[in-house]
């Protein structure tokens, strides 16, 4: 017997269900805090409610298999039912990453003993209550006391206080004035660093000035030239904040635009396996799969990227395989259904595409490359230079080297960039054409935008006060402020509700 929810059927009662009073926005009735929160049934969605009712209260079924989404939210939604319901009989789960045929027989030719997600139901309950508790309450005072209709949420509250702090500190900065030095030779640009401090700029213009004098006229001599073998290994699979994170930024999408997409992919198509996942590893029962999602995404543009990762045995490593670091479900990886491109949209390919390179990337061989830097004396004053040779492309084959690395953007260090040295040994004397001084000014914190919002909510840790040690270690072991699954929907009614908004892809 197979019958479904429509959503959530039943939900926490208003507060108007505990006194009629409450029907009245008071602040002298706050707080508002019922000894047990009641379940109620979902008016709108009540004949379906009834109707699951009737089913599990029939005398022929002997348990009842969970089968909603697996994850904390769909577990909330079947227990608080049979809760309502109050039917005492065994609970198994059916729990899968993906919804493909094999995927769902395999799962039902594995039910695991409901009892097992009793703490993933406790969770939920516990999230309901809270946004309850807080919401309700905080909502209420803020909008009696202000005389205006406001809104106070456990999650969207901390993260419009994020965007609020992050717009006065745009306000309050005053910009400062700093200085560099350049000096020009025939395929070399060498810059200026302070011995010390080993920064390439100073805020004093005097310190500039007085060594622009003493160097004038002068050729350098190389003091050192470091070579350094590196090897740098694929960016991990995607959980949903970070696909969300890079679909923003590289092609403008909303988190929620970005959910939205994935949910197709993985319901309809049956492409990738399931969205709301705060893991970027697989397990170790996976890597047998491998093989078979590899060859059912090697299509199309992916073909000899996939060949490739074929030829050779496909080897699971710590780099994207730990059962440590999944928990409900693993990373977001490709399905072994054989994707047939032209059935999906141009926003669906686009995800498609994320997904299915970082998922190849992470099979192929790390980028290895040698870093050289070279250190000259032009007079008493520090000059350096960098550079890389690729030994290997590895990874970066798959996405044909155009691969943005995403480095931090630090001012200090933005001049020193690579560029293709010529070969130099210690001592040797570098001709100098021309020396010039680099004026520049600090720059302002730059605007949330949905890339780096969802980042700050998944580590808030930086905007809170540092004197509450114990409230940092709890956010920093919770994984943030919302979840994978919320963080869109909260930013959305933060728009909706016309507390931010966008100018561009900034949000104030």
């Amino acid at each position: 017997i197979v019958t479904w929810a429509l959503g959530h059927l039943v939900t926490l009662a208003e507060p108007e269900d505990y006194d009629k009073k409450y029907k009245s926005w008071r602040i002298e009735d706050l707080p508002m805090l019922p000894s047990d929160l009641k379940l109620v049934v979902i008016k709108q969605t009540g004949r379906q409610f009834n109707v699951v009712k009737q089913q599990m209260n029939r005398r022929d079924v002997r348990e009842i298999v969970i089968a909603t989404d697996a994850g904390r939210e769909g577990e909330l939604v079947a227990r608080w039912i049979i809760k309502k319901v109050n039917v005492k009989k065994p609970i198994k789960r059916l729990w899968i990453s993906s919804v493909t045929d094999k995927a769902i027989k395999e799962g039902f030719n594995k039910l695991r003993d409901g009892r097992e997600y009793e703490k993933l139901y406790a969770s939920a309950v516990a999230r309901a209550e809270a946004d309850w508790l807080v919401g309700i309450n905080a909502t209420r005072a803020l909008t009696c006391k202000y005389n205006a209709q406001l809104s106070c949420g456990r999650v969207q509250t901390p993260t419009l206080v994020m965007i609020a702090k992050r717009e006065e500190e745009i306000q309050k900065f005053k910009p400062r004035e700093f200085y560099g030095i350049a000096a020009t030779a025939d395929k070399l640009k060498l810059i200026w660093q302070d011995e010390k401090t080993k920064d390439v700029r100073t805020f004093d213009k005097n310190k500039s000035d007085k060594i622009m004098k003493s160097i004038q006229n002068k050729n350098a001599q190389v003091i050192d030239v470091n070579k350094v073998y590196k090897k740098r290994f694929s960016p991990q699979l995607y959980d949903l904040t970070e696909l969300q994170r890079d679909a923003n930024k590289i092609f403008g999408f909303s988190a929620k635009e970005t959910l939205s997409i994935m949910q197709r992919l993985y319901e309809n198509h049956k492409l990738l396996t399931y969205p709301r996942t705060d893991s970027r590893f697989i397990t170790n029962d996976i890597v047998d799969t491998l093989k078979d999602r590899v060859k059912a995404c090697g299509v199309g543009p992916y073909k000899a990227a996939a060949f490739k990762a074929l030829k050779s045995t496909i080897k699971a490593n710590r780099n994207f395989v730990d059962n440590n670091k999944v928990t409900d479900h693993h990373a977001i990886i490709p399905t072994e259904q054989l994707a047939f491109l032209g059935s999906l949209s141009d926003t669906e390919r686009k995800i498609y595409d994320l997904v299915v390179k970082r998922f190849l990337a992470v099979l192929y061989p790390p980028f290895e490359y040698e870093e050289i830097t070279i250190k000259a004396k032009i007079g008493y004053e520090l000059f350096t230079a960098k550079g890389k040779t690729v030994i290997a492309q590895g990874w970066k084959e798959v996405y044909e080297d155009n691969f943005d690395d995403e480095s931090e953007n630090d001012e200090s260090n933005e001049a020193i960039s690579d560029q293709i040295l010529p070969a130099l040994n210690k001592g040797d004397i570098i001709y100098i054409s021309s020396i010039s001084q680099t004026i520049g000014k600090t720059r302002p914190p730059t605007p949330f935008n949905e890339a780096t919002l969802l980042s700050a909510m998944e580590n808030p840790v930086k905007y809170m006060p540092k004197d509450n040690k114990d409230l940092i270690k709890i956010i920093g072991e919770t994984g943030g402020i919302g979840t994978v699954a919320t963080r869109a929907d909260i930013i959305e009614k933060l728009f909706n509700s016309f507390l931010i908004e966008k100018k561009g892809k900034d949000i104030f």
